[in-house]
């Protein structure tokens, strides 16, 4: 039997930890799955520790907030020690309707070794603000190309992991784990999978300030995976995209010289030529990061 340990990070909440400790007991009763209970406390200030206690949940503290990513990483640490088989991660504050772990876990049990809980897959369960419902559809499409793999929740929180995937993906990310898991997971051979879940309105996000605050941050840390995980064609189309606009300056020049007969522009000229050695000094520069890589 499978050891599976049924984990979540959670920062000042006690109102809705002990509600959702309960809600994953039942969501579990009837199933031939033994698991344990694992919260993982980032600082509180409140109730917390007392109430994950209160529900049977084994608690880990931070002496000090530290971050949903610092979270996640002792998340998995312990699990690790535990000796865990199979790791489901959701959150505290009861967004996601833990019914569909069991079809998380089953999904592992089939030879998959990431499967996301999708708010989108098959239908739209989750209502929300449209800046951020488009937001997840732009990242996710992002995600699928990048991985080749069709992801339509990029941002979910809900998921659940072998034990593999748990030890041999690093972050480098210090704001949220969603994507980069996602995109190191399929960089590193592992399947992905998503199940349809339901998901509920609740607080406003601890993480970020607002939508734009997100993207932002998120798009920075695509960016940095892709850099990464995929130098050459990350440098390369930079390059190739610097060289292009070079080139393109300077047969502009070379039409104007036929022309006219006579070499002018001297501005343009140099800034065809600065623009060629640039890309074909990035273009390198991939090839040499492709290398390191490897």
């Amino acid at each position: 039997m499978k050891k599976i340990i049924i984990t979540i990070p959670a920062y000042n909440e006690e109102q809705t930890i002990g509600v959702t400790l309960e809600e994953i007991k039942n969501s579990m009763l009837g199933t031939k799955y033994k698991y344990t209970l694992q919260v993982v406390d980032d600082g509180s200030s409140d109730k917390t520790i007392e109430i994950a206690k209160k529900y049977g949940a084994d608690v880990i503290s931070h002496k000090r907030n530290r971050g949903l990513i610092a979270t996640f990483q002792t998340e998995i640490e312990n699990c690790i020690k535990k000796g865990a088989d199979i790791i489901v991660h959701t959150d505290a504050d009861g967004q996601y309707d833990p019914k569909a772990i069991p079809s998380m876990i089953k999904k592992i049990e089939e030879g998959y070794d990431l499967v996301l809980g999708s708010r989108f897959k098959d239908r739209i369960s989750y209502k929300n603000q449209y800046t951020k419902l488009l937001g997840n559809v732009i990242f996710s499409k992002v995600i699928s190309k990048l991985t080749r793999t069709k992801i339509t929740d990029s941002t979910t929180g809900f998921r659940a992991f072998t034990i593999e995937v748990a030890k041999e993906i690093q972050f480098i990310n210090t704001f949220t784990y969603t994507q980069e898991q996602i995109i190191k997971a399929a960089r590193q051979g592992f399947r992905i999978t998503e199940v349809p879940i339901e998901a509920r309105k609740t607080r406003e996000s601890k993480l970020f300030k607002n939508s734009l605050h997100y993207a932002i941050k998120a798009w920075i840390n695509i960016i940095r995976i892709y850099r990464d995980y995929d130098p050459l064609t990350f440098f390369g189309k930079i390059g190739f995209g610097i060289f292009t606009i070079g080139v393109v300056i300077g047969l502009w020049l070379l039409i104007l010289f036929l022309k006219e007969g006579k070499i002018g522009h001297l501005p343009s000229t140099i800034l065809s030529m600065l623009l060629i050695v640039i890309g074909v000094q990035i273009i390198i520069f991939g090839f040499l990061a492709d290398m390191g890589k490897n």
